[in-house]
């Protein structure tokens, strides 16, 4: 073969290697899941975090506060009330597996959208149902099932819908509370007679 043709070659091959080099990635990167966040307020993040788990195309869920005016809150703080923030659950999901408004169909249905600053058996604002919307579209959608929702009782639905600001992690203890400690997340949750009053609200479940 003529030397001419074999640097040709050689170029055209190592041209081909830097291509796949540069495109590999990108392959690989397309076949992750896309990941969303959701962030709802209702009651005891125990319980939310716990109800979510159960959702096809929730990746993970983290307890944690938010809504309010202090940095870095502690659990005592927020739980003795002052600080503004809720019990909140930190929701990441895949949205090729499951949408935002069935996430919020999901809230609805285990919540009490009618009980203001409390939630079952916890009172305080710090216990308030909300849903904190990340951009205009999570809006749009939270506002549309709150106006279904509405049509459904005759009590204004008490459950905000806010801006999403900083949300801090709770302590790890509280941290899928509802698998660390089962047993005492059954009786809190039987105790403040939360499934009760759900099912009073919407029905039994399936």
């Amino acid at each position: 073969m003529p030397r001419q043709l074999t640097i040709v070659s050689r170029v055209i091959a190592l041209s081909a290697l830097l291509l796949l080099a540069l495109f590999a990635p990108a392959a690989g990167q397309g076949s992750e899941p896309r990941t969303a966040v959701a962030t709802f307020a209702g009651g005891c993040f125990w319980c939310v975090e716990a109800d979510f788990d159960k959702v096809e195309g929730v990746i993970s869920t983290t307890s944690g506060y938010t809504g309010g005016h202090m940095a870095n809150p502690t659990y005592e703080q927020v739980s003795h009330g002052g600080t503004g923030h809720a019990e909140a659950v930190e929701i990441a999901y895949d949205p090729a597996k499951v949408s935002y408004s069935r996430l919020l169909d999901v809230f609805w249905h285990n919540i009490d959208p009618l009980a203001k600053d409390r939630q079952f058996c916890d009172h305080g604002d710090q216990y308030r149902s909300a849903i904190f919307y990340h951009g205009d579209e999570q809006r749009a959608l939270a506002e549309a099932s709150k106006a279904v929702v509405q049509k459904r009782f005759k009590q204004p639905v008490a459950t905000q819908i806010v801006p999403a600001g900083p949300f801090y992690k709770a302590e790890e203890y509280h941290q899928d509370y509802y698998l660390k400690n089962p047993v005492r997340y059954k009786f809190y949750r039987f105790n403040c007679g939360r499934d009760a009053r759900l099912e009073e609200l919407w029905g039994k479940k399936d």
